[in-house]
């Protein structure tokens, strides 16, 4: 349950801690005292979407928290799923909203997101508000409240799996048929392409061979020199002697010089072996220059290659191995296209494969629904009967549509509120006191099957008076012994019944709006529900009247 709720700078809230009981706990206040304000903060902490002007004015930030205990396993287990530890059944939620539109969210003490906040808090708190009202009055969203009472999440899930498949391969099939002169208009460019690619017969690392031997032949001329240089030097000329014959008369003369003196052996050694090193080197320095190539017509060739490689990667790719990537996928392409027959077979085999069975699934769910409305429908009306409306007449009309997200049913309740009359749309009969009370009686009938521990009722009482505000509160009370129940209300019967009554109170100080909670002790309550009865006045009578209230209570 939610057992306290602090709020810090929430409008005309600077600072309120408010602590929940069990059972009925009850909110009232003169009109624009701030009753509003306590709901927008709830709604705030548990993630819903807060008004831009929700700061109070002259603060920076407006921060909200709300404790709760002793929650359910189904709460525990939602919050270790998103990453947050439980202790002790105990779920802290906080939330702090600064005036640049920053948020700043904790579960636990922990950092959360918004969408945390919202997606754990539908386990703990169910809030109903006069916005929900409208909901009836919209029979698009009826379907919403049978699929609750037959707790067919699971099945409804599954079904959506197969829809959602369904629908990607019926688009699949649609862009097909519609899509004939795009696809031959795609089979001619693909062809060109994978022609004009394989026709260039790329090979990896092409690029690179013909850089490195374009650099060659433009400095063919300055290679050849420079090799012709050093061969001159190893091999001298007429004018002097090269360095091999120099190198080839220090190696005879160090020769002798061993014979009589052992230890220079091994320089001779090794001066023999430089000498054959020079000599290799000089052959191979005469390969080289016999290799150089400086044919212009063979540069000629490499440039062409080279703009042809460079205006394709333009189109296909950078380098070789993306282009030759792009051939290969072109060629898949074109063959997918080529077999469209026999893949919009297939297609069509698979659509009919996944229509059938996502409509086995929607009749077998529709068949649920059913069942569940004649029960929905009894339990409901019992409820509106309780609630001064014992002729009433709920009826569920069920209508098939095409296969949707939802399945193949439409819904919408047809009522009759007089004898005699036979059952019509919600839209079209119903005020907003009987508005009220149909809700109030759906969520009676929910409350049974809903995990939720603890329920929200903003001014349920709207456009209800006199006996009829009784049973409701009787009601409230009711639904209060399984569950925490909080109510908003404007009427003395439904507050005379709180376990726990708080006061929204409104003061103006130094030109400033300030908005308290208070928890009312008996005196306090019996005062409250006199003013709420006989208004700004307060008579003995009335004060009578609220204490006889509290007592038959």
């Amino acid at each position: 349950m939610l057992s306290n709720l602090y709020i810090e700078n929430i409008a005309v809230i600077e600072k309120t801690n408010i602590d929940f009981s069990e059972g009925f706990n009850v909110l009232t206040g003169e009109t624009g005292a701030g009753k509003s304000i306590v709901i927008d903060s709830i709604n705030a902490v548990l993630g819903q979407r807060t008004p831009k002007n929700i700061v109070r004015n002259g603060s920076e930030s407006a921060f909200v928290s709300a404790t709760f205990t002793d929650v359910s396993k189904f709460a525990e287990k939602k919050a270790e799923s998103l990453g947050f530890s439980t202790e002790d059944g105990m779920i802290i939620l906080q939330r702090e909203m600064n005036i640049s539109g920053r948020n700043t969210c904790r579960i636990n003490s922990r950092p959360a997101t918004v969408s945390a906040l919202k997606e754990l808090s539908s386990y703990l708190v169910n809030i109903h508000g006069q916005s929900d009202n409208a909901e009836l009055m919209s029979p698009s969203l009826h379907l919403h409240y049978i699929d609750a009472l037959a707790q067919n999440k699971k099945q409804l899930s599954d079904y959506r799996e197969t829809y959602y498949e369904y629908v990607k391969v019926k688009e699949e099939l649609e862009n097909l048929n519609d899509d004939e002169e795009k696809r031959l208009n795609e089979i001619e460019l693909l062809r060109y392409q994978i022609e004009e690619l394989e026709n260039a017969e790329l090979k990896i690392g092409e690029s690179e061979s013909l850089n490195a031997e374009k650099t060659l032949l433009l400095n063919s001329d300055k290679i050849t020199k420079s090799l012709i240089k050093s061969k001159s030097i190893l091999d001298g000329d007429d004018d002097i002697d090269g360095v091999i014959n120099m190198t080839d008369d220090a190696f005879s003369s160090l020769s002798i010089a061993s014979r009589y003196q052992e230890s220079l052996s091994d320089l001779s050694d090794r001066l023999a072996n430089a000498l054959y090193e020079l000599k290799d080197i000089t052959d191979l320095i005469n390969d080289a220059i016999s290799d150089i190539d400086s044919d212009p017509y063979r540069l000629e060739e490499i440039e062409e290659r080279l703009d042809l490689i460079y205006r394709l990667s333009k189109k296909y790719g950078n380098t070789e191995e993306e282009m030759l990537s792009y051939l290969e996928s072109a060629q898949n392409k074109l063959n997918e296209l080529l077999d469209f027959d026999t893949n919009k077979e297939k297609l069509k085999e698979n659509y009919e494969k996944l229509y059938n069975l996502a409509l086995k699934k929607a009749q077998k769910l529709s068949s649920i629904r059913h069942n569940v409305a004649i029960e929905f429908a009894s339990s409901v009306q019992k409820e509106m009967a309780f609630l001064e409306m014992p002729n009433v007449r709920l009826k569920v009309a069920f209508s098939e549509t095409e296969l949707s997200k939802s399945g193949v049913d439409k819904v919408e309740f047809l009522i009759s509120v007089n004898l005699g009359e036979d059952p019509k749309p919600v839209t079209k009969i119903a005020s907003g006191g009987e508005l009220s009370r149909m809700m109030l009686a759906i969520k009676t009938v929910l409350a049974s099957h809903d995990i939720v521990e603890t329920m929200i009722f903003d001014e349920i009482d709207t456009g209800i008076s006199g006996s009829a505000a009784q049973k409701v509160g009787m009601k409230l009370k009711e639904v209060s012994k399984d569950r925490q129940v909080m109510c908003v209300t404007h009427q003395a019967q439904i507050a005379a019944l709180a376990d726990c009554h708080f006061l929204i109170n409104k003061e103006f100080v130094n030109e400033k709006t300030y908005t308290e909670v208070i928890k009312l002790d008996m005196e306090g309550r019996v005062k409250e529900l006199a003013r709420i009865i006989d208004g700004v006045n307060i008579t003995q009578t009335a004060l009578d009247h609220a204490k006889k209230l509290i007592e038959n209570a």
